[in-house]
């Protein structure tokens, strides 16, 4: 008996991918350029991925935009990327609601700006209803901050310990409307989660590439 060639079907596209976008400063270093060109070029290539996703099917795209620890970066890199962030929000917004992409951020919120703060609600209320692809940016983000929360979430509805189990702080998470990602993928070279969704990466497949973003 021959072995027919397997062709991609649905059953081989990942439901939900996350990815980790190291390697921006090291790109534009590389190239004599300044860190920030290395961040601007990285927003062109998630352009593309969000795009490729959504092409193939993928549902979910969940991506380490900033951590809770990148405020220690030098403060003028912090500034730059905050007008990098603002801007995106305020140009890729409107290119991903008509393309039925749904924008959403997870992540403590309070970090940001009034005028970041705005954008995104906004671009969460006009894609809420978008169904192709969820794209959810994960910015000032960490995995311990989002037990925590969980946490502070079960014990202000004054539920007993004996009551809190796995899928009671589950369903407090910052995800907890979107299947744990079958596919993690972080470039850079770094072999390591860095506090990126510590809770749902339990049981996903994990791929590190030497390769930089972006």
């Amino acid at each position: 008996m021959t072995r027919s060639k397997k062709t991609a079907s649905s059953a081989d596209v990942p439901r939900h991918i996350a990815i980790i976008m190291d390697g921006n400063g090291r790109w534009a270093k590389r190239r004599l350029l300044p860190r920030v060109a290395g961040h601007r070029k990285g927003v062109e290539t998630l352009r593309d991925v969000i795009r490729a996703c959504a092409d193939r099917g993928v549902a979910h795209l969940t991506v380490f935009a900033f951590s809770s620890e990148n405020w220690r970066r030098p403060q003028e890199e912090v500034t730059l990327l905050m007008e990098l962030f603002m801007r995106a929000l305020e140009n890729e917004v409107t290119r991903l609601h008509e393309n039925n992409i749904r924008f959403r951020l997870i992540g403590d919120l309070s970090g940001f700006s009034d005028r970041i703060q705005t954008l995104i609600r906004d671009a969460e209320a006009l894609t809420c209803n978008n169904t192709r692809l969820t794209f959810t940016v994960a910015a000032n983000y960490g995995g311990r901050w989002d037990i925590v929360q969980a946490v502070k979430k079960l014990m202000s509805v004054g539920l007993a310990a004996d009551d809190i189990d796995e899928a009671a702080l589950a369903q407090q998470l910052s995800l907890s409307d979107s299947p744990e990602p079958d596919l993690f993928i972080r470039t850079g070279g770094e072999q390591r989660i860095s506090n990126f969704l510590m809770w749902q990466l339990a049981y996903t497949e994990l791929y590190f590439t030497d390769a930089l973003w972006p």
